[in-house]
């Protein structure tokens, strides 16, 4: 089987900087399937003199040597008798793979701190945070957690040998534009990150194939493969209730989450139940509504009032596509729309915006998106994202190219008493005034700036 070459991802500074920490921990890399953390742990594996991975789906004999004594140094010595490989401290990378198959290696990992410091010791799993639900406790403090997901638009960039349009792209701010003809290829690219999506397999394939077609192919697999391992999630998960409402949740982007268009034959609170489930399995990520009023924005959220992102926009497509029979039109409005109706079709990307902003974030940070809606029967008003920066709360509204229907954003500023706020769409940089507040202009392409931005 041909291998892969490896597809350079964010994340490798942040592991190679836990590599390097005198005083790292053991880390938990999670993450939804298929999105690249074994990749990445294996590459990181590079760095050091040996690297040993233990994968307890395919081997779960790998369990029983967690069985009794969780010590460290009884597990490293038994591992090594069993692998024949060396894992001496500082020099060995210890992969411990789809650990959520054995939960007392998830207990055991604390140990590794307190008895092997030195050991640098990487867990990953696909189903992980169903495991570290039914732990009460698995080490806080001893741990350390990064989270992964699919590529973001600068990784695709960088996956296509863009560097010099990278490069462009990082300079450019409100006040310096890019130029229009570096502005179109972004553009234009973004549209095709859109139908592409980041799941490394399928960015390996557009890759060699540049076809929208084999892409698509890969994609229904990978839905398929998540599908299946709805078995896996709970003994009391409905496996069709949680495929109607991932599927729901699909055809739900944009908008308030509403039980009811999922199914008449379930309850709300089993319905609530499967939105859970399917959090937990990181292909639905929730955007509480908040009041705003102050930090942590979390603090005034409202969890009964919730937005979902789909993992990733082809995925999302995928869906989209199979329950509809053809997604021809929306793939046409895409790739040659217009930027007016590309931003009002469909919600997709204020979907992006949300998980370009979560992909661009600190991997060690723990995910959370907020927005803002007064429901009030007179005066309805929603801005699609709000999220603190340098101790100050930004409002960032996703819109088409021209600068009307703002009027919720303006809202906002004015009851919040805020003179900053963000529009992200697919035009150039920029910046305006109204009345006393300031709205930066930062292209759907480019929101990493906006994020990593001090």
């Amino acid at each position: 089987m041909e291998q892969r070459q490896y597809i350079t991802r964010q994340i490798d500074k942040a592991l190679i900087a836990w590599k390097n920490n005198p005083r790292h921990k053991p880390l938990l890399l999670r993450g939804a399937r298929q999105v690249g953390k074994s990749s990445s742990v294996r590459h990181l594996g590079k760095q050091f003199e040996n690297f040993v991975e233990v994968n307890f789906e395919r081997k779960p004999q790998f369990a029983q040597i967690f069985q009794g004594d969780l010590s460290a140094r009884h597990i490293v010595e038994t591992l090594k008798s069993i692998t024949g490989e060396a894992i001496i401290p500082g020099k060995t990378l210890l992969f411990l793979d789809e650990i959520q198959m054995c939960q007392e290696a998830i207990s055991a990992l604390r140990f590794f701190w307190e008895d092997l410091p030195e050991l640098h010791v990487i867990a990953a799993g696909s189903l992980l945070e169903f495991a570290l639900n039914e732990i009460p406790t698995f080490g806080v403090g001893r741990i350390h957690s990064m989270f992964m997901y699919p590529m973001s638009f600068d990784e695709f960039l960088g996956a296509l040998g863009m560097q010099s349009l990278l490069q462009a792209k990082e300079i450019a701010n409100p006040t310096q534009p890019l130029l229009p003809v570096l502005h179109d290829q972004l553009a234009a690219l973004f549209r095709t990150y859109l139908m592409v999506g980041g799941m490394p397999e399928v960015v390996s394939t557009w890759l060699s194939a540049h076809s929208y077609e084999e892409c698509q192919s890969v994609q229904k697999e990978i839905v398929y493969t998540y599908e299946v391992d709805f078995a896996k999630y709970k003994k009391r998960a409905n496996t069709t209730l949680l495929r109607l409402t991932l599927h729901s949740a699909a055809h739900q982007i944009g908008s308030k989450f509403v039980y009811s268009q999922v199914s008449r034959d379930f309850r709300s609170v089993q319905i609530k139940e499967a939105l859970s489930l399917l959090t937990l399995a990181g292909l639905l990520i929730p955007v509480y509504n908040t009041a705003a009023n102050g930090f942590p924005l979390g603090a005034e959220a409202d969890e009964s009032c919730a937005k979902y992102l789909f993992l990733d926009s082809g995925l999302l497509l995928s869906i989209l596509g199979m329950d509809l029979g053809s997604i021809t039109t929306l793939s046409e409005q895409i790739l040659i729309g217009n930027a007016t109706d590309l931003v009002n079709k469909g919600h997709i990307t204020e979907m992006v915006a949300g998980l370009e902003i979560i992909k661009n974030m600190p991997p060690d940070s723990i995910p959370s998106l907020f927005f803002w809606m007064r429901s009030a029967k007179s005066s309805l008003a929603e801005v699609d994202y709000v999220m603190a920066k340098n101790m100050k709360i930004l409002p960032i509204e996703v819109k088409a190219e021209v600068r009307g229907g703002m009027k919720s954003l303006y809202a906002f500023m004015e009851t919040k008493h805020i003179d900053h706020a963000i529009r992200t769409s697919l035009e150039n940089f920029g910046s305006f005034t109204k009345d006393n507040g300031k709205i930066d202009i930062y292209p759907l392409y480019a929101l990493r700036s906006l994020v990593i931005m001090k």
